[in-house]
Formats: structure tokens, C-alpha cells, sequence
């Protein structure tokens, strides 16, 4: 990393911290309670003469220490950062919460209102920070030490972590004040929201993180482009037979194919098990939910697993497509290989009951068994391609072509496919086909 982008980090994470400090102030002066890792230091700041910002540093020492009793000499040296960052963090709520001393929202609605305001700002603050990608601040960095001390997984580490701090804020509060002084239902909307605002960003804003990285992806993108090679990808509704086209396909141009072998080429690129990337791939059910879940993840290295499938799959669909030329099936290849000139994109559909017949034949279940499967699936698909890649699928546009396979064989769908190929080729790689 050169000292022109580490600079360009900093700058940007120190930015976001800014960000962070007014988001977590603006939630507070709402009025409906504060940020889970802030309700502590707030309920403490209600009883006693130091401000928010200095129990927030006095807080985040604590946790520092913990850190460091927990790793010991497995303590990274650069998480020392985190003791400079928590005085500038802890200074910046101070300040953020001067600046909004004005603010003091009288009904419900319009504290509900700077709640939500106050999430977003948070989300931003959070998402900028992931772009910089260069410390986490004491919390993030106290629940991995937890997990890795204990191995146990990051998001539900979290998850314990964030509850245990708001019930201790809450004992406290009866304690001091004989009520829920500052826990309420603003701790636990923050505690959903901001995280998801922030992973949503950052699928969304892709372009920033290109600017923080410099010329790298760039780079990435032009060997893409400037590959000779000719790849077909094959989408494909489920029962629609696209599989059995896609390798027929292949074996006529005489092309490699990546299908199922991608499974086992993840597996040996990931600590996970075959069988689990098989029932977990292209499967997802609910965008909402797993960016609920999945938003433990955020300010750190750590993945999800869906998150870090998709990841290592994409690096494998990349490398093929370098290799030669080849059919890709499914897994949002399309997408992955957006940049590349000679990148064909298939979509194969067909008719509602052309499916069920075929899913019912394959499988040998009835007609009702079959109707469900076929949606069910098609639904996950569906959704896993919206999530990654922000586009709808099966929408023709994004293809180079769409074809009803109903009523045609394998054989003969594979033979326009390929026809197409053949038309659609550039003339200087027309002999590579």
C-alpha cells in the first residue's frame, strides 16, 4: 500500500469518525435512547458531572485492556491505534453533541423522526469507515478478540456483546435514576438499522472504495477487457433444463465447462465443506434478513460465509474465463464477468408447466411437490442475484440473449445458442469458436 492511498485512508476514516460521532449524538439527542455501545457511557453522563464523550473514552480504555489480556502477545500492534482514535472519537461526541444542543424534539413523531435521521448519519459514519478499511474502533475490536480468544462466530459474539451492554445500561439507569433512563426503543432500532445502512452502502457505492484503492481495480478490470478469450454464461430458470443445454453446449464448441466442479474448486479454496456450499450457494431466502444478520460483520475483516462464498467463487469464475474459453452456469457470472468484450450471457426460460413436467420426471415427486420446488428455488435465486450483484434477473436487457427452451430438446437449444455465438463472435476470434 503506498503512503499516497494510506494517506488517502486515514483521511477518509477520520472523516467518518467525524460522521460516526454526529450520528451517535443526533440518535441521543432524540431523546429514545442511544446506540447499544453508547449506553453505558450515557447513562452514566445522566448521573454524574463527566460528558457522554469522556465516558465513552473511559469505556473504550477499558475494553483496550481487556483486548490486550485476552490476546496478550497475540495483541496486533497497529490495535494500538485504537487508544489515539478513542480520545478523537470520545472529543468529536462532545463536540457533535455542543453543536446540537439546539436540538431537543418535543413530540414523539419528531423523535422518531431525528432517530431514524440520526441511524442513517450512523450508517453513513459506519460505512465510511469500512471504506478505510484501517482501524476499528474498541468495540468491533473487543468482540473479535472475544471471538477469536473463545472461537467463537464473530456476528453472534456481537450479537451477546451489544445485548450485554444495553442490560448493563438498563441496571444501571434503575439503579441511579429507579427507571430505563438511557435504554429505550431508540437502542434497539439503532441496533438494527445502522448496520444494515451501512452494508447497504456499501454494495451500492462501489465506486467510492474504487477511488480509496486507486488504480488496483482498474488494473483488475482492464486484463478482464482485454482477454481474447470467448466464455458463455448460462443463466437459468430451475426445471428449465439449462444445465443439460449448457453442457452440451460446451462439448459442441469445444469448450471448457464450470458447473458443479466449481463447488469443489470453492472448497478448496475456503474452509468450507462441500456439502454446505452446495446447500448454501445461490440459495439465499431473504435479502432483509440476512443483511439483519450480517451487518455483525461490519468494521472488520470478518465475512459472512454467504459473503465470503460469493467472494471466492467470483475469483474462481475470473480465473476461468483467463484460461481459456469456457461455459460458466449460473452463480452470477454474467455480473462478474460484466467487463470482459467477449462474454456471452444467456438466459434460458420456458413456460410454467413445461418446467413441472420436467422437474416432476427428474425427481419423481407430483405435480404439486414440483410447482413448490420450482418457485421456492427460482425465488432464492432470484433474490441471491438482486443482493450481489443490484440487478433483477431473468431481465432480458442484461442478457445478449433469452430463449424460451420450451417444447426443444437440449440438442436443439444448444444448436441456436451456439448459432448465435458463432454470429455474434468478433471477426478476429471467429477462429477460436
Amino acid at each position: 500500500m503506498s503512503k499516497v492511498e494510506l494517506l488517502k485512508r486515514y483521511i477518509i476514516f477520520i472523516i467518518g469518525l467525524f460522521i460516526n460521532s454526529f450520528g451517535v449524538s443526533f440518535i441521543t439527542k432524540a431523546s429514545l435512547g442511544t446506540s447499544p455501545i453508547s449506553s453505558i457511557p450515557y447513562t452514566l453522563s445522566l448521573g454524574f458531572k463527566p460528558t457522554l464523550g469522556m465516558f465513552t473514552l473511559y469505556m473504550s480504555i477499558i475494553l483496550i485492556i481487556i483486548q490486550i489480556i485476552l490476546l496478550r502477545k497475540k495483541f496486533p500492534k497497529q490495535y494500538i491505534l485504537q487508544i489515539p482514535v478513542s480520545f478523537v472519537f470520545s472529543w468529536f461526541i462532545d463536540l457533535t453533541m455542543s453543536l446540537l444542543s439546539f436540538m431537543a424534539p418535543e413530540t414523539y413523531l419528531m423523535k422518531f423522526i431525528s432517530l431514524i435521521a440520526g441511524c442513517i448519519i450512523l450508517g453513513i459514519g459506519v460505512y465510511t469507515e469500512m471504506v478505510a478499511d484501517v482501524v476499528m474502533l474498541p468495540g468491533e475490536s473487543f468482540v473479535k478478540a472475544v471471538s477469536v480468544t473463545f472461537h467463537k462466530d464473530f456476528g453472534k459474539t456481537k450479537v451477546a456483546f451489544d445485548s450485554s451492554v444495553t442490560i448493563i445500561a438498563g441496571i444501571i439507569g434503575l439503579i441511579l435514576f429507579h427507571k430505563f433512563a438511557g435504554v429505550r426503543e431508540g437502542t434497539v432500532i439503532s441496533a438494527l438499522l445502522v448496520g444494515m445502512i451501512a452494508r447497504f452502502l456499501k454494495r451500492k457505492l462501489s465506486f467510492v472504495e474504487s477511488f480509496i484503492i486507486g488504480n488496483d481495480n482498474i488494473q483488475d478490470g482492464q486484463v478482464i477487457k482485454e482477454n481474447n478469450n470467448i466464455v458463455v454464461t448460462i443463466s437459468r430458470e430451475y426445471g428449465s433444463g439449462g444445465r443439460q443445454i449448457a453442457q452440451e453446449l460446451a462439448e459442441k464448441l469445444g469448450f471448457e465447462y464450470y458447473d458443479r466442479n466449481i463447488i469443489t474448486m470453492t472448497a478448496q479454496n475456503s474452509d468450507l465443506p462441500e456439502d454446505y456450499i452446495e446447500a448454501k450457494e445461490q440459495k439465499m431466502k431473504n435479502s432483509l434478513l440476512y443483511d439483519l444478520f450480517s451487518q455483525y460483520y461490519a468494521l472488520t475483516e470478518e465475512e459472512t460465509e454467504l459473503d465470503k462464498l460469493y467472494e471466492v467463487e467470483a475469483n474462481i469464475i475470473k480465473e476461468a474465463a483467463s484460461k481459456g474459453n469456457c461455459v460458466i452456469v449460473g452463480r452470477c457470472a454474467d455480473y462478474i464477468l460484466k467487463n470482459m468484450d467477449n462474454c456471452y450471457n444467456v438466459f434460458i426460460h420456458a413456460k410454467e408447466d413445461y418446467k413441472i413436467k420436467q422437474i416432476m420426471e427428474r425427481e419423481h415427486i407430483d405435480k404439486k411437490q414440483a410447482l413448490k420446488h420450482m418457485r421456492d428455488i427460482n425465488k432464492k435465486r432470484f433474490i441471491h442475484y438482486k443482493y450481489y450483484t443490484g440487478q433483477i434477473w431473468g431481465f432480458s436487457p442484461n442478457y445478449n440473449l433469452c430463449l424460451d427452451v420450451t417444447g426443444l430438446n437440449s440438442n436443439k437449444a444448444s444448436e441456436m445458442i451456439m448459432t448465435y455465438i458463432k454470429f455474434s463472435v468478433k471477426d478476429e476470434n471467429i477462429e477460436n469458436v
